[in-house]
């Protein structure tokens, strides 16, 4: 069954409250990204059922940062009563810094991840099916609440193969896409074909948009020179992250008219020889954040500002592929 995308909120007041177009479904996700005050004591997100103050809360989420004590409270309110509380003694958010939170509905729980990784899971006390409601408050503020439905793919339109231009390979037909002729391989290696070999490529269904959330995970090989990950389109690179090991650094930058445009280097090196990683790349209204390893590494301000057109995601250098959202 097909579910019409409801728009995302952007820029809310805090206090907020906004209504879940159709409900609750099983698989579906609300992110919202924001930041947590400097200062902050405490916030929340609700998931309710009902937008009055007295509406039953089927799922608190309460970060609180008070006195030296650190800790996440998750419960449910149910006919003004609260439950007993789950807690959990750790904040996967620093004060005074941004964050990615991801809400998914599954048949017995909310999954809950923060910044890109796995935080917890909060069994249903009441039914997903009776929510229609998001409320954040605290000292919080927030860039973007926004909606996925479950997975879902239409039909596409036939639209004529592109034919491939001279020494671009062509990406191999994906399911429900004509073939289409690539970008120029900046990686120097030819398409990946089915499944996680490096170099990878895949094709990014609608392309971006605000609240838009992108996984990789991975290996670096023990002898890594340099990765690289590209959100593409057409005719360039949006996003070009480039960590190098051989330099130390992670190079952001975009390419376009057959010309790479002014790197940024400054800021750290997230990522280890040898060792496991995941990166989480958030498109956001003006920006993406890049966190690694649940941590915000990096950001980089739109150049190429048609989001929808960057439907291409690449993969390639020293490291190997464990998995791929997008």
């Amino acid at each position: 069954m097909a579910f019409n995308q409801q728009q995302p909120f952007y820029n809310p007041k805090i206090p907020f409250t906004g209504s879940i177009q159709g409900g609750l479904q099983n698989g579906k996700s609300i992110i919202l990204s924001g930041r947590v005050l400097p200062r902050a004591d405490r916030f929340h997100v609700n998931l309710q059922c009902g937008s009055h103050s007295a509406s039953d809360i089927a799922l608190h989420f309460n970060p609180r940062y008070e006195g030296g004590s650190v800790y996440v409270v998750h419960n449910t309110c149910q006919k003004g009563r609260w439950g007993s509380e789950e807690r959990k003694y750790e904040s996967p958010f620093a004060l005074g810094h941004p964050f990615t939170l991801q809400i998914l509905v599954t048949q017995d729980t909310y999954k809950i991840s923060t910044n890109g990784r796995h935080f917890m899971d909060y069994r249903h006390r009441i039914s997903y099916t009776q929510v229609d409601t998001i409320s954040v408050g605290g000292m919080v503020e927030l860039n973007s609440v926004v909606f996925q439905n479950p997975p879902f793919l239409p039909p596409q339109p036939g639209f004529p193969a592109l034919p491939p231009q001279p020494g671009f390979p062509a990406f191999p037909p994906q399911p429900g896409f004509p073939a289409q002729h690539a970008i120029p391989p900046v990686c120097g290696f030819p398409p990946s074909p089915v499944g996680y070999t490096i170099p990878y490529k895949t094709i990014i269904n609608g392309g971006l948009y605000p609240g838009k959330n992108i996984l990789i995970q991975g290996i670096i090989n023990p002898n890594a020179k340099r990765v690289t990950f590209n959100l593409c389109h057409r005719t360039g690179i949006a996003l070009h992250y480039n960590p190098r090991f051989d330099e130390n650094v992670v190079v952001r930058n975009s390419h376009k008219m057959e010309k790479w445009d002014t790197e940024e280097r400054f800021g750290g090196m997230p990522f280890q020889r040898g060792q496991p990683f995941q990166v989480t790349i958030t498109c956001n209204p003006h920006h993406y954040n890049v966190f690694v390893n649940g941590q915000q590494a990096h950001t980089f301000n739109h150049r190429y500002t048609n989001l929808h057109e960057i439907d291409i995601l690449e993969v390639c250098g020293d490291a190997q592929l464990t998995l791929v959202q997008v």
